[in-house]
């Protein structure tokens, strides 16, 4: 039998003693400790000596008597501390044990918040100094903060610059700083000054067709760029040139398949006329747009995802020696979320799609997403349908054309209605569309007669489903309804009325004709659907409303593949405090209301129930009915006064009050600018794959169905690479059976007709499928030799 305090389940036992490992144990009695090894004292010290007890976790760990997690498991501490004490103790000997806990007295440091200011103040080029004054703060605080962000020191060795120069003829003396870093300040974006960078540098070799400065590589290895590295950390590189490498089976090679789309969508010149450019850096903006695209085709959801993949064979697609790993990749985003471009940046990309894809436009679904917050913060709470309950959220409206395709995002402060978010997106279509007449389709949490007066006055038709109480109509004037619209045939019973919507004060009423579209299902269900549109046949009306759900498709393809909902940005910025919210005091008036019209109605039910049973030969009249029942008609004028009671009170209580009336502290909401440009990243990359897919289409008859599974299987598949001095040639592994395989080969074709070009590359991309290997000859009669 084993005595069970020989061995305590949680390392320690009543007596005070902890057990570090199988040969170590910490006592503490009466006072002091003691830290034996093997029976024989190691350390002892009184408790609260902590200089002492660093240096017995310290010695435990040096002479190989513990493992730094046992130490700090048995000491409750980190393993950090084990380390630093570690470090301390061969740096400065004992006395560095000695310290306090904690950051250190009078020294500075920075504030959270405070890291948004420094990003912007860096991006304006604002020296350290000045950024130092502004903070309260010293200037190595800033120095530290800044390098941890990212930011290139401010000053640079120029005899290291001079030595690079003479090794290395192409850094020309003849090319100037404006080659080497830009400095010109662009219209709409930040400053991003060089620095200090020698004037004579150049990083930059040529231009290409569109006008891009092609990056210049001083590395003859594309698997080893330490030059290009110290070019970079010299400030004389702004972005790292894409170098290839052949070779074989390289994983995700197919994902290159969606670079031509990018390419043609606009991304990489738009964001260099927005951001310009985001200081020496090897991985700079069109490398970091690279590799968030792709990383986001490839399923790497998140920049915590590269963990999870090896950075040299992600590399080897980017056209990098490696991957950027996550910090870097969080330092580029905050990069770019401190010019607070963002917006411009999504209708730049808007302007391209509508003018390449504006016979799409005729019909825009405008819908909100609320993404679901889990965090500590204390935000407004909203309505999740899918969820169908409320919890604390924020919401961002999209735009997406006939397709189905996004064109644009607009995040809401507040949770804003869609009712109250439409003249703000719509003001948005109008920009980017013109005068063209655009129908607006949205769901009933637009509903507003009013609004709908607005919309049509400003160029504008709506097409949306009825809300609140209407009346049904007979079956009578339902007629079967058959056609073809963009290519799908569909049918539904269908009626078709005009109707009066009032709007506007009672004395002042207004009604506002509409067409009604009506249509019948097979359990009787009436869904009335109201459009402005005269000139649609039912059947389009009824079609292009059904299609709303096209959106919610779109919502969900891109929650569950793109992490749409995912926290990008843990940080707050403050909210409007004048925003108006409903009133919590109100609220709690409703709900008690509520219970006191349910008492009042149990009350009359019951004294009705009274009157049914009543006996009249025994109470003839209502003066001895009344009598009998006196004790109910007592809570029962009780039960009312409590009603009339409540409703005044309600009556004097505001509906709405100011939000910081009702949150305790600081207004905040969760920050902005990094969720919104990821977003715009991901539609994106959305839209490459529905490229991919439109030239699918011809060439595979199960498009609708397994068209996205297809291109995805496309874009995960491996291949070779094969690097010429013109060319980038990427031979994928066929897919899963002969007929997808030769769709795939079809849109290879397609894509090596647009003679794209890597982005800041020379190399043209072309596109192949391997053939498959053969397969072995059989006799009738014979088998396989593995088979006999």
């Amino acid at each position: 039998m084993v005595h069970p305090d020989l061995f305590p389940k949680d390392g320690s036992s009543d007596d005070g003693v902890v057990i570090i490992n199988s040969r170590c144990r910490l006592e503490t009695r009466d006072g002091r400790c003691i830290v034996t090894v093997s029976g024989l004292a190691l350390a002892h010290y009184a408790v609260g000596d902590h200089m002492a007890e660093a240096y017995a976790r310290v010695n435990l760990v040096d002479q190989g008597w513990a493992q730094q997690l046992e130490v700090a498991r048995a000491f409750g501490c980190s393993t950090r501390t084990i380390r630093r004490d570690q470090h301390r103790f061969e740096e400065l000997g004992l006395a560095a044990l000695g310290r306090r806990r904690g950051y250190p007295k009078g020294r500075d440091r920075l504030k959270k918040g405070h890291k948004d200011k420094l990003n912007t103040w860096k991006a304006e080029g604002i020296p350290n100094r000045e950024i130092a004054r502004r903070l309260g703060v010293s200037e190595n605080a800033v120095r530290k903060q800044a390098r941890r962000l990212g930011w290139p020191p401010s000053k640079q060795t120029e005899q290291m610059a001079l030595e690079l120069e003479s090794a290395h003829p192409k850094l020309s003396a003849s090319a100037t700083v404006e080659n080497a870093v830009p400095t010109e300040r662009p219209e709409n974006a930040g400053e991003i000054k060089t620095n200090g960078a020698h004037p004579k540098l150049s990083a930059f070799d040529s231009q290409d067709a569109d006008g891009e400065r092609l990056p210049l590589s001083l590395d003859t290895d594309p698997t080893d760029r330490s030059l290009d590295r110290l070019l970079a950390r010299l400030g004389l590189l702004d972005d790292a040139a894409p170098r290839f490498s052949s070779g074989a089976r390289v994983p995700g090679a197919g994902v290159l398949l969606a670079v031509p789309a990018l390419v043609d969508s606009g991304v990489f010149a738009v964001a260099r006329e927005i951001y310009g450019s985001i200081g020496p850096a090897f991985y700079g903006l069109r490398t970091s747009l690279v590799a968030l695209l792709l990383m986001a085709l490839l399923r790497i959801k998140r920049p915590e995802g590269l963990k999870e993949h090896s950075p040299q064979q992600l590399g080897r697609i980017f056209g990098l020696d490696r991957a950027p790993e996550v910090k870097t990749l969080r330092r580029k985003l905050t990069r770019l979320a401190a010019y607070r471009r963002a917006a411009d940046f999504g209708r730049a990309l808007a302007q391209r799609r509508v003018a390449t894809r504006g016979h799409a436009m005729g019909f825009l679904y405008v819908d909100g997403h609320v993404r679901v917050y889990h965090g500590q913060r204390e935000l407004p709470k909203t309505h999740v349908a899918r969820m169908r309950i409320s919890m604390p959220a924020t919401t961002d409206y999209w735009v997406n054309d006939t397709e189905g395709e996004p064109v644009f995002v607009v995040p809401s402060e507040g949770n804003k209605g869609l009712a109250r978010m439409l003249p703000v997106v719509l003001e948005e279509v109008r920009s980017l569309v013109g005068e063209r007449r655009i129908t607006i389709v949205f769901d009933r949490g637009g509903w507003s007669p009013k609004l709908f007066a607005k919309l049509l006055a400003d160029g504008f038709d709506i097409l949306t489903y009825r809300k609140g109480p209407y009346p049904r109509i007979p079956t009578s004037a339902f007629r079967q309804r058959g056609g073809v619209v963009d290519g799908n045939k569909v049918s539904y019973r269908l009626a078709d009325q005009g109707v009066y919507l009032a709007y506007g004060p009672a004395k002042k009423r207004r009604r506002l004709h509409l067409r009604q579209v009506t249509r019948l299902m097979d359990d009787g269900h009436q869904t009335p659907i109201i459009t402005s549109r005269t000139d649609l046949r039912a059947i389009e009306v009824a079609y292009r409303m059904f299609g709303r759900w096209q959106q919610e498709n779109f919502f969900k393809y891109l929650r569950e593949e793109f992490a749409l909902d995912a926290l990008v940005d843990y940080g707050t910025e403050p909210a409007d405090a004048t925003r108006s919210v409903p009133n919590p005091q109100r609220k709690k008036l409703d709900a008690e209301l509520r219970q006191a019209n349910v008492a009042l109605e149990q009350l009359q039910a019951e004294l009705g129930l009274e009157v049914l049973v009543n006996q009249e030969d025994i109470r003839r009249t209502m003066r001895g009915f009344k009598i009998a029942n006196a004790a109910l008609n007592k809570k029962l004028h009780a039960a009312l006064e409590r009603v009339i009671d409540l409703e005044k009170r309600r009556a004097r209580v505001p509906a709405r009050v100011p939000v910081n009336e009702v949150v305790t502290g600081e207004v905040v909401k969760l920050a902005v600018e990094r969720k919104h440009l990821t977003d715009i990243l991901k539609m994106v990359a959305y839209q490459a794959e529905g490229d991919l897919l439109r030239l699918l289409a011809p060439h595979y008859c199960r498009t609708e169905d397994e068209g996205r599974t297809l291109v995805q299987s496309a874009l995960m598949a491996s291949g070779d690479i094969e690097v010429t001095d013109t060319e980038l040639h990427i031979a994928l592994q066929p897919l899963s059976s002969p007929h997808r395989t030769q769709a795939l080969a079809a849109i290879c074709d397609d894509l090596n007709a647009t003679s794209t070009r890597f982005p800041g590359a020379k190399l043209r991309m072309r596109f192949s499928i391997k053939a498959e290997p053969p397969k072995s000859l059989a006799f009738p009669g014979t088998r396989p030799p593995h088979e006999s």
